[in-house]
């Protein structure tokens, strides 16, 4: 289902394991990228980069026939596709130069595409495509909607080219500001977002309200990062391992809860969970790119105070603090 690959893009783990990914020449990264590029990555989807413009082939053409199609249009690969669509294989340049070399060109794409797909779906968020763009090498990325019908593909020109257009928009919208706001710091802040399993189309609406108010409130940007990280991974674990829950944020002058609760199956081992690279995740959710044994360890090294507490079959229940800044009001207990 989810996945992506690209040469130029490569995926590390490092600086207290968190994930780097390198596109191009553009660092990004969910520790110390600016707030504003980790907003986009979260928020845009796969839809909102992905090229609808796609050449296809059939099973039946020819590998002559393909190689004009890729030259004609200065592309490298096509989507081989069914009459509704459905994607069967891909067909490489490099596919085409093998046959050219075996004499074999007139030959059906059926008998040299690659049959090994990996496809993103339409409603993924781009963070979790580009998680998966070191593992792989290839160029481009079919796109299906919820019908496993083709609807597009995605390039790293595709990936670059729309972060740049957004982050553009977004220091103009910026630039148009007629200055800093001032910030009083009284009172709570407390919000309740329902959260459903498997629901990755509004995966992240959670994180991003919550930055949005921290923003609001001026909160500095480590500190920022740092709430946001723990809210984002929270959420994602609801979405991923538990059958629905809720993120409660609850913020006041001093310090931030950020809470998440199940309603099961609940954890047998915590201190596995807590363990980096430990997972109960299924095949299936590793193949969609979730379940990599790292979502709770960030929570719990970001936080100041951290608790995880799980019955079987009765839920979960993580609670992250992380204290502001020490300039403002006495510490108030939650």
């Amino acid at each position: 289902m989810w996945r992506t690959a690209f040469p130029e893009m490569r995926l590390h783990l490092k600086d207290k394991n968190l994930y780097t990914v390198y596109m191009q020449s553009i660092p990004i990264n969910t520790y110390d990228s600016p707030a504003a590029v980790l907003e986009l990555i979260y928020r845009l989807k796969v839809k909102d980069v992905m090229s609808s413009d796609i050449h296809t082939t059939s099973l039946t053409s020819t590998m002559g026939q393909v190689r004009n199609v890729l030259k004609n249009n200065s592309i490298t690969g096509l989507p081989v596709v069914d009459q509704k669509k459905c994607i069967l294989g891909i067909v490489s340049m490099e596919d085409v130069l093998q046959a050219l070399d075996s004499g074999s060109i007139d030959e059906p794409v059926e008998e040299h595409m690659s049959k090994k797909l990996i496809v993103l779906e339409e409603d993924m968020p781009i963070f979790f495509a580009i998680s998966y763009f070191g593992r792989y090498s290839y160029r481009r990325f079919p796109v299906i909607n919820k019908h496993n019908t083709l609807v597009g593909i995605v390039t790293s020109r595709d990936i670059t080219t729309k972060l740049l257009i957004e982050a553009n928009k977004e220091i103009e919208r910026l630039e148009g500001e007629t200055g800093p706001t001032e910030e009083t710091y009284t009172g709570q802040v407390e919000r309740w977002f329902k959260v459903h399993s498997y629901d990755f189309e509004n995966a992240g609406y959670a994180s991003t309200e919550i930055k949005k108010i921290l923003k609001s409130r001026n909160i500095d940007s480590k500190t920022a990062r740092r709430i946001a990280i723990s809210a984002y991974e929270l959420e994602m674990n609801l979405v991923v391992h538990s059958k629905g829950g809720s993120i409660h944020f609850l913020m006041d002058n001093t310090r931030v809860l950020v809470q998440a609760n199940d309603t099961g199956p609940g954890i047998d081992d915590v201190d596995a969970a807590l363990t980096e690279g430990y997972t109960t995740a299924t095949e299936w959710i590793r193949s969609l790119g979730f379940g990599a044994g790292m979502g709770l360890p960030n929570v719990q090294r970001v936080s100041d105070e951290f608790s995880l507490t799980s019955e079987p079959d009765r839920g979960t229940h993580a609670k992250s603090i992380i204290f502001l800044s020490e300039a403002l009001s006495k510490i108030k207990d939650f």
